[in-house]
């Protein structure tokens, strides 16, 4: 049984939480201090994690809020790595779509002549198809 340590990386710690595909892409996100550990800006990927800290980062264009649980021993599957960590992360607010109505009566006179439009002007021009 592997001797459980007390802190970790903090970019090994989000490549085991599979929060980035890559581990080279967790430690350009926290050299770009894009990683906030407990509130603070962390520029250093050698800065250390432990149990109940609490980061915030960007993946994407959400913003995740992430408590840590356990240190990760390895890059399990996703099951595995959801224990890691609980999210703190508000629910999003829905989408507001806009829904284009094409069947909303329109004012005569206005936008493009409909077919029926067209015949009486056809008519009154006496052009001959």
């Amino acid at each position: 049984m592997p001797l459980q340590k007390d802190a970790q990386r903090i970019d090994v710690w989000l490549w085991y939480a599979r929060f980035y595909k890559t581990r080279s892409l967790a430690t350009k996100m926290v050299r770009g201090g894009k990683v906030r550990l407990n509130g603070n800006i962390c520029k250093k990927p050698s800065t250390q994690v432990s149990v109940s800290d609490v980061l915030t980062f960007a993946r994407g264009d959400d913003i995740l809020i992430a408590r840590v649980m356990e240190l990760g021993l390895r890059r399990g599957p996703a099951i595995e790595a959801q224990l890691l960590y609980e999210d703190l992360t508000p629910p999003k607010e829905p989408r507001k779509q806009v829904v284009k109505n094409s069947s909303s009566p329109r004012e005569k006179g206005s936008g493009r002549p409909t077919k029926r439009d067209r015949r009486a002007i056809d008519q009154l021009m006496q052009r001959d198809l």
